[in-house]
């Protein structure tokens, strides 16, 4: 009996570290499905407009557009950090993310996971018109022309804004630095 409680408790889902967030939605949503909509073009878009910091989350990142997008906004002086699933930098010839760090973007790969599947982007967190970009698009190419993806821009609702930026410091304490 005293062995079957012990490997009932191995295969048990583990409790949840704190309850789930729950607040009111203030604020604006875009969306765009894709193919079809231009997505891509949309995420650009936002980090054209960010003023101080872009909170990155990727599992992939082949998208030149937005990789372009990601490198402008930091010379021009915002700061712009990314964390990527290590294992897809590691397989994907068109990854993009050494590129960025040879660019002077911040890079961290989170190996924590077997996916750091995010697909978020948090811009001007702190801010009251931050914006947190996010959905099934993966940020690549195929998202935008081959695959059946979504992406959500919600703007405007800081709550929303601090807690995906919390949750991005906390993938941040166990992501390592990629060096160019």
């Amino acid at each position: 009996m005293a062995l079957l409680l012990v490997l009932l408790s191995l295969t048990a889902v583990p409790a949840l570290a704190s309850p789930p967030l729950e607040f009111t939605l203030q604020g604006t949503a875009q969306l765009a499905f894709t193919p079809g909509d231009d997505a891509g073009a949309l995420v650009v878009n936002a980090i054209r407009q960010a003023r101080s910091q872009i909170l990155v989350q990727a599992y992939s990142l082949t998208h030149r557009a937005i990789a372009g997008a990601l490198i402008a906004a930091r010379q021009r002086g915002v700061d712009v950090q990314v964390i990527a699933d290590r294992e897809q930098d590691r397989h994907i010839e068109t990854s993009l993310v050494s590129y960025l760090a040879e660019h002077g973007v911040s890079v961290y790969l989170d190996g924590e996971h077997s996916a750091a599947h995010n697909k978020v982007m948090i811009i001007d967190n702190g801010l009251p018109d931050a914006a947190v970009i996010t959905g099934s698009f993966n940020f690549t190419t195929a998202a935008q022309f081959r695959n059946a993806e979504n992406l959500l821009i919600l703007r405007g609702n800081p709550l929303l804004a601090e807690a995906y930026a919390a949750n991005w410091r906390r993938h941040r304490t166990h992501s390592l630095p990629l060096r160019p």
